[in-house]
């Protein structure tokens, strides 16, 4: 399997990237939204096969603290095959210099990151714009 990794947004199929989401299934992120998202965010990681993004992935840092990981995805005929270790590995190399790399896991996760190096929280806290939605999710719970 010939894989293509980018490190920038240039030439992004926006479109492509939101089904990609969706079919993850990740939930419904719109291209203006993606393309917003990553542009914002210092690291990013696009993985292409035959021209295909199949895998996506991204940071957002300060240059110094702290680097988020975040919205990584990867195409459901292709899980379970590494690339998502291999987006995650990337982009803590490139959050490298940074005091400390976080994210937050989806339930049932949690052990897939820990394999990674990640450690639990424990003063992690959230404010969500549906707040009942993350508590349903299991995201957050109420205090």
């Amino acid at each position: 399997m010939k894989l293509t990794w980018k490190h920038d947004q240039h030439d992004i199929d926006w479109d492509a990237l939101s089904h990609l989401y969706k079919i993850a299934p990740l939930g419904n992120k719109s291209p203006a939204g993606l393309q917003t998202t990553y542009g914002n965010s210092m690291y990013k990681c696009f993985v292409y096969q035959d021209g295909q993004v199949i895998g996506a992935g991204r940071a957002l840092a300060d240059g110094l603290d702290c680097s988020y990981l975040c919205d990584v995805v990867v195409h459901p005929e292709h899980q379970g095959r590494g690339i998502g270790k291999e987006i995650i590995s990337r982009l803590v190399g490139l959050s490298k210099d940074h005091k400390k790399i976080i994210l937050y896991a989806n339930p049932g996760k949690e052990g897939f990151y820990r394999k990674l190096g990640f450690y639990p929280m424990n003063t992690a806290m959230a404010i969500f714009r549906d707040p009942q939605k993350a508590i349903e999710a299991g995201l957050t719970r109420e205090a």
